[in-house]
């Protein structure tokens, strides 16, 4: 055997022990739990200035908006504010239920009038409740957002 043919040799072998060693890796991440961190529905509580901008097919463009984001820390949420859809200045309001897993991520379910449209959502809580980073998960939407928790009130 020649030097070519053992180095050959010697890349085909790293690269099955790599391939290898990635799907062993790759086929126990869906046996893995997650970690519980402590959340649940109560991490939740209070209001949050939430924003968000993407697109959408229909309606058709670009959709910005920021709203207020309400959660009682049980699994329901209100929300109010205004959208911009594809340059047309709409107020809202929603009213949803939400899920918080232990390892602080969550998903929600909204219903946005006057659009009659009901949205789902995926999200993760950031900085112990006070902030949490979402995604529409719709078909034909590209929206997602930031929502942080307002200041208390003075006096509260």
């Amino acid at each position: 055997m020649n030097a070519k043919q053992m180095i050959m040799k010697r890349v085909v072998a790293k690269t099955f022990a790599i391939a290898a060693a990635a799907t062993f890796a790759l086929s126990l991440a869906p046996t893995a739990k997650a970690q519980n961190k402590g959340c649940s529905n109560a991490t939740l509580k209070g209001a949050f200035v939430d924003n968000a901008i993407g697109f959408s097919v229909s309606p058709a463009g670009p959709l910005g908006g920021v709203l207020t984001d309400t959660f009682d820390g049980k699994g329901a949420m209100t929300a109010s504010g205004v959208l911009s859809l594809n340059g047309n200045i709409v107020p809202v309001t929603s009213k949803a239920t939400y899920t918080v897993n232990p390892d602080c991520t969550g998903t929600y379910t909204a219903e946005t009038s006057p659009l009659g449209i009901t949205a789902h959502y995926y999200f993760v809580i950031l900085d112990n409740g006070n902030e949490f980073k979402w995604i529409c998960t719709d078909p034909g939407v590209v929206l997602s957002g930031t929502a942080r928790k307002q200041s208390p009130v003075v006096g509260e």
